[in-house]
Order: structure tokens, then C-alpha cells, then sequence
């Protein structure tokens, strides 16, 4: 033995014990056994190195307890304990060592408290309990090191810990502090001033907490060392001056999910020696500035991702000896105009989901033999896939999915050592080289959605690393589509060993591919819409037993449920059996699965309980269109994780089970069932439901008041019930979030609540087959979501939202396309009262339908403005009038009917509206006339359409008439007078007619005279 030595150095030495028994170094100071495969706890014999003033043990696997003994060492100065596996408390043995200047115990398993000894600890500048399980204070913590540790400390980690509080002023007494590390707790609160007191400062990271409030330019005054400040994902906001001019230079600023826009910070043109900018998610909506150029000199890693950052892209230097941008992230902005020329350094390379366009350039100077990286994907790129990315050796991954990219794939790709290769939905055509073959390490194969053809190569067996394999929706070019078809012999044994298999829409049936069931290892198989038409085999049971996720939807297979489905034992996650032919009783629900969708199937019988022990992460249960029967199962209602419950279209019955509302539903769809009953009020405990759908079932009753505490609520689905009462004047009130209203065929009676119009978001309102009485509420002209279309998905949920509508003189199912429809259909009432001019604001309906009530007056002239409708019913009222000119412009409208009114007139003359020539949409109104009715006649031809009122025109009409006399008559009396002249028969039987006339004119007025005197006399 060596008694008199001082060192001892083995780290990397792979060394474990017992390979050291015994160690008999008494004079030992420094001890070093780092980056080693120690698996065993911390020795006794360390208690003989009595003189020890160095232990260095970090980076082995150290476990169990921290001795007692270490804690008399009294001559130790630094304890480097770190990345090993304790789990244990917080050893307090060490606060005692009152000479220790360094202690780390990051990465292990310690957890509790902090014990306050550490006051005692008067020369510890380093201290690092990052990444253990720490929970405690923090005021508390500092409290109890501001008096004497706060004199020493250099280096204080406390990040992914469980601390808690605010960040306490008496930070500002650590003068000496350098490393302020608080990152991954639970923080809260405000940061102090006083921070901008620690002049020493280089390091300060305080982010993913939950942090609030400003930090001004006092937080920073003095933090004139401060190179790395990381803000990341806390409520922080940087309220400084425009023209401020930090202290400090940065090397890293990381501002991720903070809310620093919406232009970028101009104190960033300061920082010019950044390496290092993280941005993502940050809320900027505005250009690159002028000023970005300046500060991109020495950036190695920018990340913008995930703002709206517009405008093109900045050239990239050509200079190869820089080294800007190792890492480039400008993914998810809307960046547009062409690809530039790629940087000639960079390793990674994220420019996807912009709005870039053009052919892919190549890259800038020399070809980076290192760029590992590129994702050009969700762009509008065109052309081929250019053959100068085969120049670039190094790629690993390359996805250029979601572009238009064209033509055939070059053979040279196969030629690199790709790991990912994803060209997903573009139109690249011909068949795939067989140099396929030579990606010895290809991972993931991605070719869906384009226009591949004929068999997948013989070389594919070479494939044997291959985890994902993606060939859905190829097709042959022409008008009818062959798909991809996997052309093995049945005995086919393949090299490798998948975990994960997609051939979704490929024709790989119509049996099960016999070769699957060498797969032992997968883990995820998705085989939707293969054209299957098989019973499961025997031994898919084999292959299932490390299944995670199982999607066989959208087949034709049929047969009973297999019995392993309900294995407690199976780690199935996601299982998606719909839309096959599975018939027969549902088995006992699988205890450990979280999203179960057998809905579109011919199951039967009642719903079982769940196999074992109840999954409370089961979220999602589709169960709809099959033929269940009984009541909706009160077993349901302990899942309590369930967040989407679809039992619609079956047959339950009975009533609805008071205990859903203990649950934590966002989605229930009971559509298309016979449930009776009143509404349980219990389901206004169901504070996160966002879609509730329960129509045509027999509900009855008035809605239950408590309803309005469902305040998230989208949709409410409501229709063909027995519902009673008034419509709730709260629903306008209190659910400020509801976008689709559907309350038709029930029996609401009374006036239609003007809360309504409180509904901004308002897309879908549905009231008809009712009995409402009262007027048209004027406001509903100021229903924004109908005059503004936002059709942004709202459902934060896996769940295909539908509703029902009366359109285009039919029910229509709507699914996918339902963010689009905007539609307001109060048909079947007793409304009354003309229609409101308001109504013509709601410029995006694509469906209005006032049909069969008692309105009366005209048809508002502006009826033109809702050029997006669609669909336009006003039969069958007492409107009347004449059909405004308007009409004629709308351009979307393919169905019409304004039978059964009173209007007159002739039918307005437009391109789209010529195109509805079914004359019974007029018929009705006896006054009508024009296409597709009869012929005006001519006095009603010369009708002015301009959208006068009646009575000026029949004033018109009536001037025109007079007027015309007059040059009529005196044409009429020069005609006679030059008959008189020329014809001698006719000029004396005129003179003749005058004389006649003339006696007996005298003799009348002499006979009258006489009579008059005789009365006058008597």
C-alpha cells in the first residue's frame, strides 16, 4: 500500500466494486472515482481517509443512505456526489462540515426539506441540488443563508426541484453570486429589484415557473457581467424603454413562450455577441428588422419557431469560416417568396410550415457534409426533388412532406444514409427505385398520399432497421387508382423485426398479410382502410401482446370481439376497431386502454363493466352506431378520467344516470337513442363539457337551470326532444362560448330571448318546428360569428363534432365541413312581424331559413348583401311586394323557394338565379310573372324593377299618360280639318251637323226660359 499518498485519480476507468475492497491511504487528501460503473452504496473504508479534503464520486450509481461517517470528515472542502442513484432525504450531515466550499448532490433521488444548517456553511460558494425531488420553500432557504452563506456563495442550482414561493428580496445580499439557477420549480410571484443589485452576476435562469410582473430596467441596472438570461416559459414580461441600452452583452437570450411581442425587442440590436437565441412562441408579429444582420454575426442557434413572423427570408452569408447558424428553427411562421440559397454551415434546418414557394436552391458556398437535419415540410414548393441533396452525405433526416414537389424520385437519394426520410402528401409519381434497398438504416419510410405505383422491390428486405413503414393513398395516374400493393410470398420471413407498421388505405387484404405474425415486437400497427375482409387469425393474439396502438377501422372484418382484448395484462393505449363488421356481445372493456373506439359495427346487448381494475386514464369511448341495448350503464360513471363518451345511434333506453355529472366529460353524444326522462340537473357539474349532443331521444321537461354553470360549452345539440317551456334566457347569458345552438322540434313556446344576440360566436342557430311566438329580435343583425366566419377548430378533443341540419329543402348530416356552416333557421313558428333589415348584415350565412311562420312586408331590399347564402326559404308566410332586383346578385344560391306568399311583379333576371327554373319555388303568389312562370303581360313588361316603391311608380305610370294626350289630340284635329278641306260630301254633312246642331241648342233654351217665367209668376 501507499500510505503517503495524497491523490488518487481513477475516474473512466470502469472500474466497479468490489474491484476495490479495501483502500489503506490514510494520507489521502483528494479521492476521485468519477465516471465509473460503481454500483453499491458509499463504502465504510472512506471512513479511514480521515485527512480527506476532496471526494469526488459522481457518475456512478451510488445508492442506499449517505453514511454517518462522511459527515466527521471534518477536513472535506468539496463533496461531488452528483448523477448518481440516492433515494433518499436530504442528508443534513453535511451542513456540519463547516469547511466544505463545494457541495453537489444534483441528479439523484433526494427528496424533503432542506435542513437549516446550512446556515453553518460560511465558505460554500457552490451549491447544487438541481434535479433531485426537493420540496420546500425558497424565501425560507435564502432566509436562512443571507446572513453568512450569502457572503461566499458563487454557484447556487436549485433548478427541477419542487420549490416554491416567490424569490425573496433578500437575494440582493449575495453579493458574490455568479450562477443563479432556479429553473423547473414552482415559483410564483414577482421577481425583486434587488436582483439588479448583484453586480457579479453571468448566469440567471428562473424560467418554466409560474413568474408574473415586469422587469424594468432596475432589475438589470447593474448586471453588467450577465451573459445568459433565460425567461423561458414563465408569465414575465420585459417592460423597458425603446432607446434602452442594456449593461450587459448576452451570449444566450431565451425567451421561449414568453410574451415579448408583437415586435421584436430593440434592445436585442445591443447584443452583439449572441451565439445563442431562443424565440419560439413569443408572440412577434412583424418582419426580420434591418438591424437583425448586425446581431446574427456569431449566432450558432436561432430558434423564431412559432410566431407569425412575415416577410421574406434573409440571405443567408455564403462565408463557409463563420459559424452562423449551426441551428436554424424559423418552422411554423409565414415566411413566403422563395427558398434561398440553403447556409452552407448549418446541422439543422427547420424552415417548415410557412409559405415558401419556388424550387428547393442549392446550398450557399461548400456543401455541409454535417447537415444532419432538414425539414422543408408544409410549404407550397414545387418541382423535383433536386438531385443536389444527394451531395449532402451527411443527412439523416429529410421531410419534404406537404409541398407539391412533382416528377420521380432521383436514384441518387438512395445512396445516402438516411435515417427518416417523409415526402407525405406531394404528387411524385413512378415506381420506387429499387436503390431503395441500400438505406441499411432507414428507420421511417413516409411516401402517403402521392402517386407511387406497381409492387414495393424485392430489396425491401434489406431493409432491416425499418421501425415505420407509411405507403397509404398511391396511386397509378389516370382515372382509375391502383393501389401499392405488398406482393410477398405467404411464407415470406422478413430480416427485420418492426415496431411499427402503417399500410393505412393500402390493398394489403383481403386477408391479414401471414407475414405479420413474425412481428413479435411491434408496437404500433395501423392497417385502416386496407381492404381486409378476413376474420382475425389465430395468431394475431401473438403478435397483439406488446400493442400499443391497434387500428384496424374501416375494414370489412368480421366475427365476435376477441377475448384478449380485455386482457388486463395487453399494453394497448389506443385501440380503433370501427367501421368493420364486429358482431355479437361487447366484451368486458379493456382495463388499461385510453382511447377505445368500436363505434360503426353490428355489436349487441349491454355495455359490460371493465375487465380488472377500472382504467381512470380511459378518455375517450366511442361506442356509437351499433345496436346496444338497455340503459346507459351506470358502471360508466367510475371512469372518472373520461374526458369524450359516444354512445349515439344504438338503442338505450331508460334514463340518463344522475352520476355523469360527477365526471370530467369535455364531449357527450347520446344522439339517436330512445333515452327518456328529464335532464339530471347533475349535469351542470360538468364545468369542462364543451359539446353536449342529445337529440332525437325523448327528453322532456324544462331545461334544468343549472345547466348555465356549463359555461365552456361549443355546442348545444338539444333538437327532436319534448322539451317544454320557454327558451332559457341564460343560455345568451351565460354561455358565452356557444357556437352551435340547436333546439328544433320541441315544444319551446313564448318569445325568442334578445339575450340570444349576447352570442358572439354564434355560427349555428337552430329554433324551428317550435311554437314561438313574438317578433324577430332585431339584434340578431349584430351576431358577430355570423357575419365574421371563424373557422378555427375549437375542440381540444379527438372528436368528430356533427350536427343536423334543414337545408337546401333536406336534412343534411354535417361533419367535417361544420366550422364552415353558418346557418339560422327559425322555421315552423308562429313568429310574426316583418323581417328585420338587420338580419341582411349576417354576410356569411350560408343558410337562412324563415319558413312557415306569419311574417309579413316586404322582403328587405338589401337581401343581396348575403352573397355567401346558399340556401334561402321564406315560403310560405304573408310577405308581399315585389322580389327586389337584389336578389338576382347572389351568386351562391342554389336553392330558393318563395312559395306561398303574396308577392307580385316580375321575377328579378340574374346568372344564378336562371339556373332554379323549377317554377314551384314562385308558385303561391298570383301577382308573380317572368321565368320560370308565364310571360309577363305588356303592361306589366314596361314594370321598373329598380327597387322604387309601389306608389311612385303608379304616379309615374300616371304622369306618362297625361303627357301623351296632348300631342295625340292635336295630331287628331289637323287630320280632320285636312279632310274638310279636300273631301266636298264630308264638308258639307259637317256644316250641315252645325246648323242641326245649332236649332236645336236655340229652341232648348227658349222652351226653358218660358218654364222659368211661368214658376216665377204662379
Amino acid at each position: 500500500m501507499l500510505p503517503s499518498l495524497l491523490t488518487l485519480n481513477l475516474a473512466g476507468c470502469h472500474i466497479n466494486f468490489p474491484s476495490i475492497r479495501s483502500v489503506n491511504f490514510t494520507s489521502l487528501n483528494s479521492l476521485d472515482l468519477s465516471y465509473n460503473s460503481i454500483n453499491s452504496t458509499i463504502p465504510v473504508w472512506l471512513s479511514n481517509l480521515t485527512d480527506l479534503t476532496h471526494l469526488e464520486l459522481s457518475v456512478n450509481k451510488f445508492h442506499g443512505q449517505i453514511p454517518d461517517f462522511l459527515g466527521k470528515l471534518s477536513a472535506l472542502a468539496s463533496v461531488n456526489l452528483a448523477r448518481n442513484s440516492f433515494d433518499t432525504l436530504v442528508p443534513g450531515l453535511f451542513w456540519n462540515l463547516s469547511s466544505l466550499t463545494l457541495l453537489d448532490l444534483s441528479y439523484n433521488e433526494f427528496h424533503g426539506l432542506v435542513p437549516a444548517d446550512v446556515k453553518n456553511l460560511y465558505q460554500l460558494s457552490v451549491l447544487d441540488l438541481s434535479r433531485n425531488r426537493i420540496v420546500a420553500d425558497l424565501p425560507s432557504l435564502i432566509g436562512s443563508m443571507s446572513e453568512f452563506v450569502a457572503k461566499s456563495l458563487v454557484y447556487l442550482s436549485l433548478a427541477g426541484n419542487e420549490f416554491s414561493g416567490c424569490i425573496p428580496n433578500t437575494i440582493g445580499d449575495f453579493k458574490k453570486l455568479e450562477n443563479l439557477l432556479l429553473s423547473r420549480n414552482t415559483l410564483s410571484g414577482h421577481v425583486p429589484p434587488s436582483l439588479g443589485g448583484l453586480t457579479c452576476l453571468k448566469e440567471l435562469d428562473v424560467s418554466y415557473n409560474s413568474l408574473e410582473g415586469n422587469l424594468t430596467e432596475v432589475h438589470f441596472i447593474k448586471l453588467k457581467n450577465l451573459t445568459l438570461l433565460d425567461l423561458s416559459s414563465t408569465s414575465l414580461a420585459l417592460n423597458v424603454s425603446s432607446r434602452w441600452n442594456p449593461p450587459f452583452q448576452l451570449r444566450e437570450f431565451n425567451a421561449r413562450s414568453c410574451n415579448i411581442g408583437p415586435q421584436f425587442p430593440s434592445w436585442l440590436q445591443t447584443q452583439t455577441n449572441l451565439e445563442n437565441l431562443y424565440l419560439s412562441n413569443s408572440s412577434i408579429r412583424d418582419t426580420l428588422p434591418d438591424w437583425f444582420e448586425n446581431i446574427a454575426t456569431h449566432i450558432a442557434d436561432l430558434d423564431l419557431s412559432y410566431n407569425q413572423i412575415g416577410g421574406e427570408l434573409p440571405a443567408f452569408p455564403s462565408n463557409s469560416q463563420i459559424d452562423l447558424y449551426r441551428i436554424l428553427k424559423m418552422n411554423s411562421n409565414k415566411f413566403e417568396g422563395p427558398l434561398i440559397s440553403l447556409p452552407s454551415n448549418v446541422q439543422v434546418l427547420d424552415l417548415s410550415d410557412n409559405l415558401l414557394s419556388g424550387n428547393v436552391p442549392k446550398t450557399n458556398g461548400t456543401v455541409n457534409q454535417n447537415l444532419q437535419y432538414i425539414d422543408l415540410s408544409k410549404n407550397q414548393l414545387t418541382g423535383a426533388v433536386p438531385k443536389h441533396l444527394c451531395n449532402i452525405l451527411g443527412i439523416r433526416v429529410l421531410d419534404l412532406s406537404q409541398n407539391n414537389f412533382s416528377g420521380t424520385l432521383p436514384r441518387c437519394l438512395w445512396n445516402l444514409d438516411l435515417y427518416v426520410i417523409d415526402l407525405t402528401n406531394n404528387t411524385i409519381t413512378g415506381f420506387l427505385p429499387s436503390s431503395l434497398g441500400f438505406l441499411r438504416n432507414l428507420n421511417s419510410l413516409h411516401l402517403r398520399n402521392n402517386r407511387f405505383m406497381g409492387d414495393l422491390p424485392p430489396s425491401l428486405q434489406n431493409l432491416t432497421s425499418l421501425v415505420t413503414m407509411d405507403l397509404g393513398n398511391n396511386f397509378f395516374t389516370g382515372s382509375i387508382p391502383f393501389w401499392i400493393a405488398l406482393n410477398v410470398s405467404s411464407r415470406w420471413n422478413p430480416p427485420f423485426q418492426l415496431r411499427e407498421f402503417k399500410a393505412s388505405s393500402c390493398n394489403i387484404g383481403p386477408q391479414f398479410p401471414s407475414w405479420l405474425q413474425t412481428q413479435t415486437n411491434l408496437e404500433n400497427l395501423y392497417l385502416s382502410n386496407s381492404s381486409i375482409r378476413d376474420t382475425l387469425p389465430d395468431w394475431f393474439e401473438n403478435i397483439a401482446t406488446h400493442i400499443a396502438d391497434l387500428d384496424l377501422s374501416y375494414n370489412q372484418i368480421g366475427g365476435e370481439l376477441p377475448a384478449f382484448l380485455s386482457n388486463s395484462q395487453t399494453d394497448l393505449y389506443t385501440l380503433k376497431m370501427n367501421s368493420n363488421k364486429f358482431e355479437g356481445p361487447l366484451i368486458s372493456l379493456p382495463s388499461n386502454v385510453q382511447v377505445l373506439d368500436l363505434s360503426d359495427n353490428l355489436l349487441s346487448g349491454n355495455v359490460p363493466k371493465t375487465n380488472g381494475t377500472v382504467n381512470q386514464n380511459l378518455l375517450y369511448i366511442d361506442l356509437s352506431k351499433n345496436q346496444l341495448t338497455g340503459a346507459v350503464p351506470k358502471h360508466l360513471c367510475n371512469i372518472l378520467g373520461i374526458m369524450v363518451l359516444d354512445l349515439s345511434q344504438n338503442n338505450f333506453s331508460g334514463r340518463l344516470p344522475r352520476c355523469l355529472g360527477n365526471l370530467d366529460l369535455q364531449v357527450i353524444d347520446l344522439t339517436n337513442n330512445t333515452i327518456t326522462g328529464f335532464l339530471p340537473s347533475s349535469l351542470g357539474f360538468l364545468r369542462n363539457l364543451r359539446s353536449l349532443h342529445l337529440s332525437n331521444n325523448r327528453f322532456m321537461g324544462d331545461l334544468p337551470p343549472s345547466l348555465q354553470n356549463l359555461t365552456s360549452l361549443v355546442t348545444m345539440d338539444l333538437g327532436n326532444n319534448f322539451f317544454t317551456g320557454s327558451i332559457p334566457f341564460w343560455i345568451g347569458k351565460s354561455l358565452p362560448n356557444l357556437r352551435i345552438l340547436n333546439l328544433q322540434s320541441n315544444q319551446f313556446t313564448g318569445k325568442i330571448p334578445r339575450q340570444l344576440c349576447r352570442l358572439s360566436s354564434l355560427q349555428l342557430l337552430n329554433l324551428a318546428h317550435n311554437s314561438i311566438t313574438g317578433t324577430i329580435p332585431p339584434c340578431f343583425g349584430n351576431l358577430s360569428g355570423m357575419i365574421e366566419n371563424n373557422s378555427n377548430n375549437v375542440y381540444n378533443v379527438t372528436y368528430n363534432e356533427n350536427i343536423l341540419v334543414n337545408m337546401k329543402g333536406n336534412p343534411l348530416l354535417f361533419t367535417k365541413t361544420i366550422k364552415f356552416l353558418i346557418s339560422l333557421d327559425l322555421s315552423s313558428n308562429n313568429i310574426v312581424g316583418e323581417i328585420p333589415d338587420s338580419l341582411m348584415n349576417l354576410v356569411s350565412l350560408k343558410n337562412l331559413n324563415l319558413s312557415r311562420n306569419l311574417l309579413k312586408g316586404n322582403i328587405p331590399i338589401k337581401i343581396g348583401n348575403l352573397q355567401q347564402v346558399e340556401s334561402l326559404d321564406l315560403s310560405m308566410n304573408m310577405l308581399s311586394g315585389r322580389i327586389p332586383q337584389s336578389l338576382a346578385t347572389l351568386h351562391s344560391i342554389s336553392y330558393l323557394n318563395l312559395s306561398f306568399n303574396k308577392l307580385f311583379g316580375p321575377i328579378p333576371v340574374g346568372n344564378q338565379l336562371q339556373t332554379l327554373d323549377d317554377p314551384s319555388i314562385y308558385e303561391g303568389n298570383n301577382g308573380l310573372c317572368g321565368p320560370p312562370l308565364l310571360k309577363c303581360k305588356p303592361s306589366n313588361s314596361s314594370y321598373s324593377n329598380d327597387g322604387k316603391d309601389e306608389g311612385q311608380e303608379d304616379n309615374d305610370e300616371g304622369l306618362f299618360s297625361y303627357v301623351s294626350m296632348g300631342p295625340g289630340f292635336v295630331v287628331g284635329f289637323i287630320g280632320l280639318l285636312a279632310s274638310l278641306h279636300f273631301i266636298r260630301s264630308w264638308r258639307l254633312a259637317y256644316f250641315e251637323f252645325f246648323e242641326n246642331a245649332y236649332g236645336w241648342l236655340t229652341l232648348s233654351i227658349l222652351l226653358n226660359l218660358a218654364r222659368l217665367r211661368r214658376k216665377k209668376f204662379f
